[in-house]
């Protein structure tokens, strides 16, 4: 059994996990996220390595944003109160680093995997903080694969086929629903214990729902498994460890700032963080 996914299914409410059992300290609404391996503490600034820092310096792979139902917020003025604490609520990116899409926009990127409780959790906030984005940004998904026991590594082939498909935004939400609800791409084989790696869902699975929003199944497999998804999948595992990313969810503003739910004192101030470190990157501050 793994008591890594036991923390997560714990924390689940709080919308948080973690692979470090000692790490369950709390903040007003979110408790600490899943943490990637061989992270670098939050207060340090974080240099990409040199693998990291060899793919990220290119230009931006496209990446699809969902673009919000509603017209895109006003932008607000930059002001800075004192509220928000770079080392405490967010965290620089040094050396910055390129965009997880090519947009000339100011880019708000989610850090995240459909089999992460603290994703799926924070789904909902997401969305909420998609719909308040200025015309002045853009939203981003980074996907993660450093939970491999929790076939994450195959969720962020199948979000990165959907999205090279042009699938990715509409199936959004069904992925969440498909793990967590109807458990179809579940990794749990019942609530206490994960399934053998041979009883995983695989993408042949994620492409029958991909396939409710137009994706061909026989199409899907064979570019899942093309050397250009190859190619971006390296690429997300690099621009991960180059932003320092250590929890998901994680948001990153334009390649340069970094933070979680947890270091900005919950769902709601989450938003408001984002939304300020955009008005901050506008203002050239």
């Amino acid at each position: 059994m793994k008591r890594l996914s036991f923390l997560c299914i714990a924390l689940l409410a709080l919308a948080a996990c973690s692979n470090n059992n000692d790490s369950a300290s709390q903040a007003p609404q979110p408790a600490p996220a899943a943490t990637a391996p061989a992270a670098q503490p939050p207060a340090a600034s974080t240099a990409a390595t040199p693998a990291a820092a060899s793919t990220a310096a290119p230009a931006a792979a496209s990446t699809t944003a969902q673009a919000p139902a509603a017209p895109a917020a006003p932008a607000t003025p930059f002001v800075d109160d004192g509220k928000w604490v770079e080392g405490k609520n967010y965290f620089r990116i040094e050396p910055a680093q390129a965009k997880v899409s090519g947009t000339d926009k100011i880019e708000v990127a989610e850090v995240f995997s459909y089999g992460c409780p603290a994703c799926n959790a924070f789904h909902s906030t997401m969305n909420n903080l998609v719909s308040k984005l200025p015309a002045n940004a853009a939203v981003a998904y980074l996907p993660a694969s450093f939970m491999p026991q929790e076939n994450w590594p195959m969720l962020q082939r199948a979000y990165l086929t959907a999205q090279t498909l042009g699938v990715a935004d509409k199936a959004n939400d069904a992925m969440y629903e498909a793990v967590w609800n109807t458990k179809e791409l579940s990794a749990m084989q019942s609530e206490s214990a994960l399934k053998p790696a041979s009883a995983l869902p695989t993408i042949e699975d994620a492409a029958k729902v991909y396939a409710k929003f137009g994706a061909d199944p026989k199409e899907f497999v064979a570019v899942a498994n093309s050397f250009a998804i190859n190619t971006k999948v390296k690429r997300a595992d690099d621009l991960m460890k180059a932003y320092g990313v250590e929890e998901t969810p994680t948001i990153v503003v334009d390649g340069k700032y970094r933070f979680t739910a947890r270091s900005a004192g919950g769902y709601d101030q989450a938003v408001e963080l984002a939304l300020w470190l955009v008005s901050k990157e506008a203002a050239g501050k």
